[in-house]
């Protein structure tokens, strides 16, 4: 489903979701308001991209949202004013959830606005994102939350993890050339924008 949000007092305005004709939306998931996805894209079967309460939502090229994701925020706009302890700068543009460029969220990650997460990023199974800044180059193993906190560059985080604490967050440890997932992201991304480009294919054939 793709389609518009609703007026409301925390959203003043109606948005349709603008998405570059190179992404792939399956008809199993939900697009939904002011939500903005870059090119190759995947989005699979029951993932939820609402934009309707935090906005605007923000995926960028190359990126991909897995079975059941959901990416959501609290309100950005409260009667006509900025909520700004719920909004992120990136680039100079406000965001209630900013994904960068090549970002894999894993199956049933939930990343809960104010967040970002930065390029090349992965983001494991079943992890939480809310109220916190990821940084690039990132792994982080399934199962773990985040909350709170801002995430250095070319970290990890082991599988399981709780980190609520910015002295949490500061002692994670660097990703180095012997860390097993160092390289994982790049065939999740190369996966997943194959698998865009050719359900899209499939997509022209059958219209």
């Amino acid at each position: 489903m793709i389609g518009k949000n609703v007026l409301t007092d925390f959203s003043s305005n109606v948005s349709e979701p603008v998405i570059d004709p190179s992404t792939y939306v399956h008809p199993l998931a939900a697009v939904i308001g002011n939500v903005i996805l870059g090119k190759n894209i995947m989005v699979s079967p029951m993932a939820s991209i609402r934009g309707d309460e935090g906005q605007p939502l923000h995926v960028g090229d190359d990126s991909n949202v897995q079975d059941g994701v959901i990416i959501h925020a609290l309100e950005t706009e409260e009667n006509g004013n900025p909520v700004d302890k719920n909004i992120y700068q990136v680039n100079g543009k406000n965001y209630a959830v900013y994904i960068g460029r090549r970002v894999s969220l894993a199956h049933q990650v939930q990343v809960h606005g104010p967040a970002v997460i930065q390029n090349d990023t992965f983001v494991g199974m079943k992890t939480l994102v809310f109220k916190s800044y990821v940084g690039e180059k990132c792994v982080i193993e399934p199962g773990v939350i985040i909350m709170g906190v801002t995430v250095p560059d070319y970290r990890y985080a082991p599988a399981g993890s709780v980190i609520k604490t910015q002295e949490d967050a500061d002692k994670l440890p660097e990703i180095s050339e012997d860390y097993p997932m160092k390289d994982m992201n790049k065939g999740v991304v190369h996966v997943n924008t194959s698998l865009a480009r050719s359900y899209l294919m499939r997509q022209s054939r059958k219209g």
